[in-house]
């Protein structure tokens, strides 16, 4: 008796990914306030998922919005508030949080010290989302630069006006 799959063959042109996040040669960004580094990105798992290690500073994070595809947020250091259809739960150093798509959301990081997550999209995506309109930045710890208030508008309206494209809904 003959096993059969239906799984594909193996991809042998597709590489294993180490990604040290302390390589300044990985694309750290930051994201009106945060900085996020691309660990993973849509381009090397063929668009299944991206992970992106975020640093949220004292009160940071984004606002209300939703999109459809699957988001996960493991706390590495901090606590941070997530709120999921206007429910807020705590999440602390070692917790993950699954955001399921579609639900309204939004995270905040409610203490004096910099918390830092790491995200996880199903499928990939939000990263070159936040490549549209972050500001490259030297490596994962560096701070956001300092934008003049006309500077953070054009942002959050870039951020605003591509958000559609990229299946997300402000709130």
């Amino acid at each position: 008796m003959s096993t059969q799959t239906t799984i594909p063959p193996d991809d042998e042109l597709r590489p294993l990914t180490v990604a040290d996040p302390e390589n300044d040669a990985l694309r750290h960004l930051a994201v009106v306030g945060d900085t996020y580094t691309i660990l993973i990105s849509g381009d090397d798992t063929n668009g299944r998922y991206a992970l992106i290690d975020m640093m949220i500073p004292a009160g940071g994070g984004p606002p209300p919005h939703r999109h459809d595809f699957e988001e996960m947020f493991h706390v590495l250091e901090g606590e941070v508030d997530v709120t999921i259809r206007g429910q807020t739960s705590k999440a602390n150093t070692g917790e993950a949080v699954n955001v399921p798509a579609l639900a309204p959301h939004s995270f905040r990081n409610p203490t004096d010290q910099t918390v830092r997550l790491l995200c996880l999209v199903a499928p990939a995506g939000l990263e070159r989302y936040f490549a549209e309109f972050g500001d490259p930045v030297p490596k994962r710890t560096s701070p956001a630069p300092k934008l003049t208030d006309a500077e953070i508008r054009e942002r959050i309206d870039k951020a605003g006006a591509l958000a559609p494209q990229y299946r997300i809904e402000m709130l």
